[in-house]
């Protein structure tokens, strides 16, 4: 990150300050390679909360140039005008992601919208803030798909495809996540969102350890399965995901969708294809979902993979219409 990379970052923060997003949306994603020597850097609009989060250490003098940057940006005209007012910057290399406050009052919660929706962010305690914005796209189709359906949303995490599917007038949704605090954040997006919560349930379970349960909440007419690649203890993706694609077909109606992602930047579509054709080869596959623009990746590999699959009978059925 020398000073050619970092004067590169302040002009693009400036070009993307100049129309600041009505909504919360990445501004600079160094993550997809696009951007030689800041790789390692990404910039989130959070509606007048600005995130800037490194993932590599860089060296001490290169951190002060960074930090110095965005002092300056901070008292820029395009800041001004962008109605920005606090500057947070993470390191998310270092343990527990230690935060600095660069400019303005420290912020403990934050909400913001995305496609009309509110949601409810940590700032500067935690790894993630509470909402993965590269998914955006994947909760959109979510709610556009929704309507009448039972949904089960697997690794729910903070309910994000949750509130897209009952804001979509999802009849039920099943959210199931290890983490507890994770859900009742989700419950608070729901109200934050005025839903029903009769409509939504939380289970706070171990999803190896929960088949019976989620059968006998079922069938649905769309899954989601949204892992970490990593969680020390309870999911590892290249040897986990297959145990959840085998259990499918008794989860599913027989007109069932399944959204299955994953953003390993190291694993291609073409382990999702392979699974699915030999843990469930009653699905068949139907389309992979655009990534937000600003997700920009130099390897077509490298982001997030979102893809659709249907039970092969519903898609038979589909093209016969046609």
């Amino acid at each position: 990150m020398n000073s050619d990379a970092i004067n590169t970052l302040q002009h693009h923060l400036s070009a993307a300050l100049a129309a600041a997003p009505d909504e919360a949306r990445r501004l600079f994603h160094g993550r997809g390679r696009c951007w030689p020597g800041l790789e390692h850097v990404t910039v989130d609009w959070l509606q007048g909360v600005v995130l800037v989060a490194l993932f590599r250490e860089p060296p001490a003098d290169e951190l002060l140039a960074l930090k110095n940057m965005l002092l300056d940006f901070s008292q820029s005209p395009a800041w001004r005008e962008s109605t920005a007012h606090t500057l947070l910057l993470q390191h998310r290399y270092a343990p527990d992601s230690p935060a600095e406050w660069l400019c303005g009052e420290p912020v403990e919660h934050w909400l913001v919208s995305e496609n009309g929706l509110r949601f409810k962010l940590d700032l500067g305690r935690k790894q993630n803030t509470g909402l993965f914005l590269d998914m955006r796209h994947g909760r959109r189709w979510v709610q556009q798909q929704a309507q009448g359906q039972r949904v089960l949303n697997l690794f729910a995490y903070t309910c994000g495809f949750s509130v897209a599917a009952i804001a979509g007038g999802a009849e039920h949704v099943v959210n199931l996540d290890m983490a507890k605090a994770a859900l009742s954040r989700g419950r608070e997006n729901h109200r934050l969102n005025q839903h029903d919560l009769s409509r939504v349930s939380f289970l706070g379970h171990d999803l190896f350890k929960s088949w019976g349960k989620l059968k006998r909440e079922g069938p649905y007419d769309l899954i989601i399965i949204d892992p970490p690649s990593f969680q020390k203890g309870s999911f590892v993706l290249t040897q986990d995901y297959q145990k959840v694609l085998r259990r499918l077909p008794d989860l599913l109606t027989e007109q069932g969708t399944v959204l299955a992602c994953m953003n390993d930047p190291a694993i291609g579509v073409d382990f999702l294809l392979a699974g699915f054709a030999s843990e469930a080869p009653g699905l068949v596959f139907v389309e992979r979902l655009d990534n937000p623009p600003e997700f920009a990746d130099s390897q077509a590999e490298g982001g997030l993979k979102a893809l659709v699959f249907r039970q092969r009978q519903a898609t038979s059925s589909t093209q016969e219409m046609l």
